[in-house]
């Protein structure tokens, strides 16, 4: 456990993956889907969060989305999302590789993204894949080669990830030499497996976190704090 928060030179490493969770979107006021405060002690995600409901009562199920879109864009990046999209403009090897949906690494000016568990401002036809649509309200929410109702491209409860996405992430976290998870508690499966992936591959493991983790043994290095006040003070030098 660190007191201080360890200096990194971005230069000492080739392929950097920035691993983010809830935490990290949660600096932003985006609300959380688990824990205190989290948007499932309100709602029932049986009801507005599954395939089942979104077959059953699609109106309801793209109404509570939304709403969700309305809330995500009254918030904005804070600082550790902008340091972390200079990062990448800076140095070639940087990916980012996230659990959140809110887009908010986007709109901070990274590109390099990989999101596990989709998007907000996508939809999909399971015929002729996804769409980008972005904003308060969907534009259109049907699809216009086949008619077919567009869902929400976003990983429901009960939906497994997408196959190529998770090939991808594993072979980036595997070829990473550091590796810093942002923001997530690293117990809910299968995203939770990707800090012992890259602790087994022989990445250098950094942990920011709010919160202490159940085991911290995998990371070489643990810091307790918010992302955006330790990621600038970690890379002060590329400001």
């Amino acid at each position: 456990m660190h007191a201080s928060i360890p200096k990194i030179d971005p230069a000492d490493y080739e392929r950097i993956i920035l691993f983010t969770g809830a935490g990290m979107s949660a600096e932003s006021g985006v609300h959380t889907y688990r824990g205190r405060g989290g948007i499932w002690h309100e709602y029932h995600w049986e009801e507005y969060a599954c395939e089942e409901a979104f077959i059953n009562r699609p109106e309801a199920v793209m109404e509570f989305h939304q709403l969700r879109r309305v809330e995500v864009l009254k918030c904005e990046p804070h600082q550790g999302h902008h340091l972390m999209a200079e990062l990448e403009r800076r140095h070639s090897g940087v990916t980012i590789v996230t659990q959140n949906i809110d887009g908010m690494h986007q709109r901070a000016g990274s590109e390099r993204v990989v999101e596990l568990h989709g998007s907000l401002w996508r939809l999909r036809c399971p015929y002729h894949g996804t769409i980008e649509d972005i904003g308060p309200d969907y534009k259109a929410q049907f699809c216009t080669a086949c008619g077919h109702r567009l869902r929400p491209d976003i990983i429901w409860f009960g939906d497994g990830l997408n196959p190529s996405v998770v090939a991808q992430t594993d072979q980036l976290i595997a070829e990473a030499d550091l590796f810093i998870s942002i923001g997530t508690s690293g117990v809910v499966y299968p995203a939770a497996g990707y800090p012992r992936l890259a602790h087994s591959s022989g990445a250098h493991c950094i942990s920011i976190n709010l919160q202490a983790l159940t085991d911290a043994s995998i990371y070489n290095e643990v810091v307790l704090g918010e992302a955006g006040r330790v990621l600038p003070e970690m890379f002060a030098d590329i400001q």
